[in-house]
Formats: structure tokens, C-alpha cells, sequence
């Protein structure tokens, strides 16, 4: 299959959520995500309404998080946080699941947080993305347990990771998988065809992009955006009616 310049940023979530990034780097990445016409940034939580306003006219949408990066707020704080953030304008809420719970295997908590948080977005016509931080999770069964409930509720995305789940390695080091072929896989297997897939965590490159894309993926959380879109124009040129064939491998 091919895919046109647009289609590809068109599944771009540009992320902005480092801690270390100050006003005016979140202000330039807006301006990148602009310039790009990205499907969203993803902002850290206070800068939504500054954001609202620097994309206003664009058709770049709002995205921010919820319970990021560890999930572990209570469900009445969860949803204050998505009430405030479709307030200041966001669009789009991308919601980190209570991993403890999860690995406690209470699923009536872990629904009904999902769903609390769920109808607060659609109560603001925002759209919800559930993230499993899967490198938190080694059993595949809790990730197919997962599927289920956001499959059930309605959710509108499942996604892989915050991108800052990182994991004690054997030589002491803290570092993640991200968004694995594994994974992606059975994201896709066990969710409705009605939730669609964010991929965030590990993929810096065109053919990474083109390669969960044809794992199902239809939405990417990137940092790598500009990196990734200028190798599409290399690629076929600077028209974006033109195409861009898929490669495996990432």
C-alpha cells in the first residue's frame, strides 16, 4: 500500500511532555506541529490553553495527559484533570491506566476508572486514549484483559506506552521497549475494530512509522516528527498529493 505525505502526519501526535522543556520550547514545537499539520500536540497538562490558542485556525488538535506518567491518582483526581483539561481546550485525552491495579488484577477498579474518565472526555466532545505502559506489564494476559475493558467501554484508542515507563535493566540501568511488534500485534488482535491503536515509544523513523502502520497502528506518538516527515519529502519530493511506499523494519 501507498501513503500520501498528509496520511503520515495526519498519524503524528507531536509530543511535548519532557520535563525539562520550558514555555518557549513548548511554543516552538507548536509551531513544528503547525508547519507539519501534525494530527495533534500533545502537551504537558498546564500549557493547554496557551496551546488552544497558538493552533487556533489550524488544523492541529489539542491533545494533553491524564494521570501521566504513573497512572497512580485517585479516580476523583483523574477526572478533575480531564474536566480542567477540555476546558482549556483540549480535544483529544490520553489517560495512563492504574498499573498497580492492573497488576493486582482488580478490574472492577481498573473499569471503572476507565469509564469515569471516558464519559468526562465525551461530556466535552473530547475523544479518549487509554495508555497500558505495557513495559510495566509482563503478562500478555493483562494486556488482553485491558483490550477487553476499552473494547467494552468504547474507548476510542488504546495506546502502548507514556514513553517514560522505564524499567530497572539486569546491569542497573533504567530504560523501556516501548511500542514492540509483540505488542502492537496483540493490541490489534483483541481490541474492537471499532479502538483504534497509538503506537508511542521507540519510533524515531519513517520506516519505523510505515512499519506499525501496517501492524495496524493508526496513530504514533513522535518527537521525531520533523525527522520523520522531511525523509517522506526526500523521498518523493515536496508535493504532498504524491506517495510514499512501505518498508518493513524499524
Amino acid at each position: 500500500m501507498n501513503y500520501s505525505i498528509y496520511q503520515i502526519a495526519k498519524m503524528i501526535d507531536h509530543s511535548l511532555l519532557h520535563p525539562t522543556m520550558t514555555d518557549a520550547d513548548l511554543i516552538a514545537g507548536c509551531e513544528l506541529a503547525k508547519y507539519y499539520d501534525v494530527a495533534t500536540v500533545c502537551i504537558k497538562p498546564y500549557f493547554v490553553k496557551q496551546v488552544a490558542e497558538l493552533l487556533k485556525g489550524s488544523d492541529v488538535k489539542v491533545c494533553t495527559v491524564v494521570g501521566f506518567p504513573h497512572g497512580s491518582n485517585t479516580i476523583q483526581q483523574k477526572v478533575f484533570e480531564t474536566r480542567q483539561a477540555c476546558k482549556d481546550g483540549a480535544a483529544e485525552i490520553d489517560m495512563v491506566v492504574n498499573v498497580g491495579k492492573v497488576l493486582s488484577e482488580d478490574w472492577r477498579y481498573v473499569k471503572k476508572e476507565i469509564n469515569a474518565i471516558l464519559k468526562e472526555s465525551h461530556k466535552y466532545g473530547a475523544i479518549l486514549k487509554v495508555i497500558f505502559e505495557n513495559d510495566f506489564l509482563p503478562k500478555d494476559k493483562l494486556k488482553i484483559k485491558l483490550c477487553k475493558i476499552c473494547s467494552i467501554l468504547g474507548v476510542e484508542f488504546v495506546k502502548t506506552s507514556t514513553g517514560y515507563g522505564y524499567v530497572k535493566q539486569p546491569n542497573g540501568d533504567y530504560n523501556y521497549k516501548g511500542a514492540t511488534e509483540h505488542d502492537l500485534l496483540l493490541m490489534r488482535k483483541y481490541s474492537s475494530e471499532k479502538v483504534q491503536i497509538k503506537a508511542a515509544g521507540g519510533v524515531r523513523t519513517l520506516d519505523g512509522l510505515l512499519k506499525v502502520m501496517e501492524l495496524g497502528v493508526t496513530r504514533l506518538g513522535a518527537t521525531a516528527t520533523a525527522t520523520i516527515i522531511e525523509d517522506a519529502k526526500k523521498r518523493l519530493g515536496l508535493d504532498a498529493k504524491d506517495v510514499v511506499a512501505t518498508t518493513s523494519g524499524y
